[in-house]
């Protein structure tokens, strides 16, 4: 199979932007989620797409779906504009009712076979609903009141994230990536309650994105390198190339689930007093050393990667 061409990259661009629209809002993890999927098009297949001419077209023309995705004529390249749709309409952390609508006609444009497509779609949307499930915030403890929790207990929390993380990213398929950000957010609210607080999705949300938008960009990077792999992968040296960027991509997301929960460790334990600039500038210093750390774990990574089942993700982070 040879690289998307022009045509094609033009009509997957167009069904990203129409899932991030979809909803009628902006939201900038979308519009990250976008720019990340140009990104992942341009460096796979040697183009330059021009991102304001198709915009243009789909606000000016106001093209139906149908027309939209007639360049898609491969099954390969129609399972990923809707897969790619169904992260960016997620990247907000959960889909709007007019998104669901959105995905449901763009699967049928695409004549993919309806129960995969549902299945897609209805394990990404649990995910987020799974990561969602927490505690309306609390009154903060107070310094006398804050609890000490088992330092050695905490560590192996943060530890047995990392590990999964990590092997989710060893996973070729998409939803396996989609899963990352949904456990990164549990292990948070799993630390703040260990030090007495009661956060809710949206403060674990807030405390992500105060370290940077690097946690979702990873994350959507991660996506579609996956979902480029599964398209471009019978590409001569296509296979080899997945592979490596599997294992580094699978050392990136211990070391930032690893760091991330440091981070959060040390902002609770210390009453939530670090501002942004603090807890940007501890993060970077753990990042470094978990990606060292990080290979010391490899045979438990690819362990759990073995034990993980793909159709049963929402549990695995409803029991986080």
């Amino acid at each position: 199979m040879s690289p998307m061409n022009e045509a094609e990259q033009r009509a997957t661009l167009a069904v990203a932007l129409m899932a991030a629209f979809a909803d009628g809002m902006r939201d900038d993890r979308e519009r990250t989620a976008v720019e990340a999927l140009v990104g992942q098009l341009n460096d796979a297949a040697g183009g330059a797409l021009d991102v304001a001419a198709v915009y243009q077209d789909l606000t000016q023309r106001k093209p139906d779906l149908a027309e939209v995705v007639k360049p898609l004529v491969t099954q390969q390249s129609r399972q990923f504009a809707y897969e790619a749709a169904v992260g960016i309409a997620h990247a907000d952390g959960a889909t709007s009712e007019s998104e669901s609508t959105f995905l449901a006609k763009l699967a049928a444009a695409l004549a993919l076979p309806s129960p995969a497509a549902k299945f897609f779609a209805e394990t990404a949307s649990s995910m987020a609903v799974a990561a969602a499930a927490m505690p309306v915030v609390a009154t903060a403890p107070s310094a006398t009141t804050r609890p000490a929790p088992d330092a050695a207990a905490l560590d192996a929390s943060i530890l047995n994230a990392a590990i999964t993380n990590a092997a989710l990213e060893l996973l070729p398929e998409s939803l396996a990536s989609m899963a990352i950000i949904p456990l990164q957010m549990k292990l948070v609210y799993r630390i703040g309650q260990a030090y007495g607080y009661e956060l809710d999705g949206s403060s674990v949300k807030d405390f992500l994105a105060t370290l940077g938008v690097g946690l979702t960009a990873q994350y959507l990077e991660q996506f579609g390198r996956k979902l480029l792999g599964g398209l471009l992968g019978s590409v001569a040296g296509g296979i080899g190339r997945s592979i490596g960027n599997q294992a580094a991509s699978s050392g990136m997301a211990f070391a930032s689930t690893w760091a991330l929960g440091q981070v959060a460790r040390q902002y609770y334990a210390g009453g939530r007093t670090l501002d942004a600039d603090k807890l940007r500038a501890a993060f970077g210093p753990l990042l470094s050393q978990a990606r060292d750390l990080g290979t010391r774990y490899a045979g438990q990574i690819q362990q759990r990667a073995q034990g993980i089942d793909l159709s049963n993700l929402p549990a695995l982070i409803g029991k986080a």
